[in-house]
């Protein structure tokens, strides 16, 4: 939308205004000359200038309504490109090409159809205008004949007044032909209007929480929260975290374990209760300073088209090479990384594409040792690596996690026993909470889920 919408801007504002400006000042200019000619005869073509503002206002807004709908189909015709290119391999895979195919067909052809109707509208509104014009001129030529033939003017001031008439009416044509790329403009202008006046719904509040020296408590309090009205995910769910503990949170999808991630990180406005940082509701504080005491490790790491390096240092842009190497070796990514072509300074590429997943899975762990943050939030980070690979950045994990209050959503024993607490959930409550050993004979559940889904 902002690529397509500020290039149709850009376009109306570098030519069709330009034009549109000077052809009313030449209008006005014509006017004057033609007013000291025969104010008798453009007091006649100011009446038929009504004539000519009825077409613009029953037909302009439906101009300025099909260049919206013709810029929202091209809109959607780009994502779904962008879309099936970034996965082209899983379209291929699954053998999907036509199908995808098919969709762009159908995209292009409402994107023309939303044009065609566009133009159709717009060639009307150009002719009508343009019609209405000569008519006046021929109107206004036969009134002129008729008073050089009574003497009330002469053949010379009728000829100058025609041709003033004439250069009114190729200004009014001008302004005609381009209003409708201005109604293009206005539309796309319309489009970017409402994405600058979309306000979040997770307001950030006031209060600036000073970095933290140490581990902080966490704790959800009565909250009560659903993605949508009529979908309730949590209600009156409470859980403590306490400073500098270790809590693995364990359950079947759905349970709401990503959604306490998102929620601690205010991602989302809670409908009740209180999450807090110590004794700050996150509600409060402001959102940098809440999250610049969060480190995340997503389970689906995100990786920028930069180098390695820059990806790294995204978790603290002023650290220095030498950091940025050195989380690297806690990560166990420095061998991997020494292999690439230009080793640190390696173009990753868009999402990474140059990387394995559990390279990239490495590199987002970097980030989080880089970034040195009091708070952890670790998204199953080992799920990507192989069995080598995980059991060093095991080791490394166990390493991060001394000193900071640490929530994990985990799917392998070994995370869930490289933590202090286990808490099982469903369906947004809590259902139990021990270690691995006491779950195991004391909840059904987490022992179903164990020997169904905790991977050894």
């Amino acid at each position: 939308r902002f690529t397509n919408d500020t290039s149709v801007i850009q376009t109306v504002v570098g030519m069709s205004l330009s034009m549109a400006l000077r052809s009313l000042v030449g209008f006005v200019g014509a006017l004057i000359l033609m007013t000291f000619t025969s104010p008798m005869l453009t007091l006649c073509v100011l009446v038929a200038v009504p004539f000519i503002l009825v077409p613009l206002k029953l037909i302009a807004p439906k101009v300025r309504h099909y260049s919206r709908l013709s810029q929202d189909r091209i809109a959607d015709m780009g994502s779904q490109i962008d879309e099936t290119l970034h996965e082209i391999m899983v379209v291929q895979a699954f053998n999907a090409v036509s199908g995808e195919q098919q969709k762009f067909t159908q995209k292009v052809s409402s994107a023309l159809q939303a044009a065609a109707t566009r133009i159709h509208y717009r060639s009307m509104l150009i002719g009508v205008i343009m019609l209405v014009s000569m008519l006046s001129v021929i109107g206004i030529g036969w009134l002129g004949i008729r008073q050089v033939m009574s003497g009330e003017i002469s053949a010379g001031q009728l000829s100058a007044f025609l041709f003033y008439a004439v250069l009114a009416g190729s200004s009014i044509a001008t302004i005609s032909e381009v209003l409708g790329d201005i109604q293009r403009g206005v539309g796309a202008s319309e489009r970017l209007l409402e994405l600058l006046a979309t306000t979040a719904n997770n307001n950030s509040g006031q209060v600036v929480l000073p970095t933290l020296d140490s581990p902080p408590q966490i704790s959800f309090e009565q909250v009560n929260f659903g993605y949508t009205e009529h979908a309730t995910l949590f209600k009156d769910f409470s859980l403590q975290v306490q400073p500098g503990e270790c809590v693995a949170l364990v359950g079947p999808s759905g349970a709401g374990k990503s959604s306490l991630f998102q929620l601690l990180q205010h991602f989302y406005p809670i409908q009740g209760g209180v999450i807090k940082l110590n004794d700050s509701p996150v509600t409060e504080l402001t959102l940098d300073s809440l999250r610049q005491q969060i480190a995340l490790v997503p389970q689906e790491p995100v990786i920028f088209a930069s180098t390695v390096i820059e990806n790294i240092r995204y978790g603290r842009p002023s650290a220095s090479e030498a950091e940025v190497i050195e989380a690297a070796k806690q990560a166990f990514a420095d061998d991997f990384i020494n292999e690439l072509s230009d080793g640190y300074h390696t173009q990753l590429g868009e999402r990474g594409v140059k990387l394995s997943g559990g390279q990239r899975q490495r590199i987002a762990i970097a980030r989080a040792f880089l970034a040195d943050r009091p708070v952890l939030l670790l998204d199953e980070a080992t799920s990507a690596l192989d069995a080598v690979s995980e059991h060093k950045v095991q080791q490394a994990l166990k390493y991060l996690i001394k000193g900071r209050t640490t929530l994990v959503i985990a799917h392998r024993l070994a995370t869930v026993q490289m933590c202090d607490r286990i808490v099982v959930m469903e369906n947004g409550m809590v259902r139990g909470s021990g270690k691995h050993e006491e779950l195991m004979k004391n909840d059904t559940l987490y022992k179903e889920y164990a020997e169904l889904q905790l991977i050894p």
